[in-house]
């Protein structure tokens, strides 16, 4: 089995990216959250593997630190919540805000993520509110997407709002809006961190 990969990023897409290693590249599938936390192509990146294997294929799925693939090992325990699925919820939630999300029943927080309708979204809350004590909130590898120390969540919060009602998905949009405020150090009007996500998010 397959347990981490070091090599150089390249050809990331939407929801994966090649990391050669030795001039094999291997077709690793990860979170938003991790794709954009990888170096720019192609310089070496290091991450963490969770192997699948199928009777049809064997899969790799990338994680920037461990606490997200403990993560992606729990939220595939529950019924209904495939690799596909469990990525999207990755993407669109911070180890931090799942803890957050499933200990105060916050279904709406969840159904955020693609393929997950409220009946899901309570049998996640329901099967994983006893299991959440001890699991990582993440930034074990010196990499998050989160907001940056300092900075109001409610900044980042109304900045992905905005964005959402000009059509760009939560999980598109939340490493685009974290790297701005990262820049800004933790300034900068909701206006000008908007503008600048647009900024980015056009190219």
């Amino acid at each position: 089995m397959i347990a981490q990969l070091t090599g150089l990023a390249g050809q990331v897409e939407a929801d994966r990216c090649v990391i050669d290693v030795g001039g094999v590249g291997y077709l690793v599938h990860a979170s938003t959250r991790t794709l954009s936390a990888l170096p720019q192509p192609p310089e070496v990146a290091r991450v963490l593997v969770e192997t699948v294997v199928r009777e049809d294929a064997i899969l790799l799925y990338g994680f920037i630190d461990a606490a997200e693939r403990a993560w992606f090992r729990l939220l595939t325990t529950v019924q209904g919540v495939g690799a596909k699925v469990a990525l999207a919820i990755l993407s669109t939630l911070s180890a931090t805000d799942l803890i957050a999300a499933i200990a105060a029943g916050d279904k709406a927080g969840l159904t955020r993520a693609a393929g997950v309708g409220a009946r899901l979204a309570q049998r996640i809350v329901t099967e994983l509110r006893d299991k959440c004590d001890g699991m990582p909130t993440g930034g074990a590898a010196g990499v998050t997407v989160a907001a940056p120390a300092g900075a109001g969540g409610g900044v980042l919060s109304d900045a992905l709002l905005a964005l959402s009602g000009l059509g760009f998905r939560r999980a598109e949009a939340q490493p685009v809006v974290a790297r701005v405020m990262e820049r800004l150090e933790g300034g900068g009007d909701l206006d000008v961190i908007i503008r600048e996500s647009l900024k980015e998010l056009a190219r």
